[in-house]
């Protein structure tokens, strides 16, 4: 199988570079993005952040470029649910697996900031207010985190919902970690017939704090 994997916010893709080697190393194929702004040698246009809709076609483009006929589990961490559901939404005849990483599960018309909670949204504000158009790093993440783009968290998500796409769906809860704006939505996939819902109950990261277990699970979906 082969996994596109997406970061959440501030994040590149060397966040999933722990999964990716174990993934690797159990003969699958791995491509981890860094969505556009997000690169460790930072954004080429400072006054002009990328949105929402960049961030969808960079994804889909990648996988159109790149695409051997292999199975394709999309993933996406947080904000990068949003991403893989716009991803799935043009290409979902090509995905045999859609994955959700502690991450927003939209629907049309909802945004990061609709579904995120008022924590974060102080959080996008606080941090914007220096230009309006980047939102800082918060404390505490890896040194290698980047000013994530204010559009792309504010923008609504278009989705036509094609019923005809046959990809099987899967949630990753972190657990109910301090401030979760995830909880509610995890018990309420549990009983949808439709999705699969495991935990690793190590909060938000689960990519850096237990890679080996989020491994483990993406590839079980093989």
């Amino acid at each position: 199988m082969k996994f596109v994997m997406v970061p959440g916010g501030w994040q590149g893709g060397w966040v999933f570079d722990s999964v990716a080697a174990e993934l690797r190393h159990n003969g699958h194929q791995v491509e981890a993005v860094s969505l556009a702004g997000l690169e460790l040698d930072g954004p080429a246009d400072l006054e002009s952040p990328p949105n929402l809709d960049t961030h969808i076609e960079q994804v889909a483009e990648l996988i159109g470029r790149t695409d051997d006929g292999a199975p394709i589990a999309l993933c996406g961490h947080s904000y990068a649910g949003l991403v893989i559901a716009g991803v799935a939404d043009r290409l979902g005849d090509r995905l045999e697996h859609l994955v959700f990483i502690d991450a927003y599960v939209p629907d049309d018309g909802d945004s990061c900031w609709s579904l995120t909670s008022d924590a974060f949204r102080e959080l996008f504000i606080a941090g914007s207010r220096s230009d309006g158009r980047w939102v800082a790093v918060p404390d505490g993440l890896d040194p290698r985190a980047r000013p994530h783009p204010l559009p792309s968290f504010v923008q609504s998500i278009r989705l036509r919902d094609n019923p005809e796409y046959g990809f099987r769906r899967t949630y990753v809860s972190g657990g109910a970690w301090p401030g979760s704006p995830f909880v509610a939505l995890s018990e309420r996939l549990r009983d949808d017939p439709d999705w699969r819902v495991h935990e690793i109950a190590v909060g938000h990261n689960i990519a850096r704090r237990d890679p080996l277990g989020l491994a483990a699970v993406l590839a079980a979906l093989a």
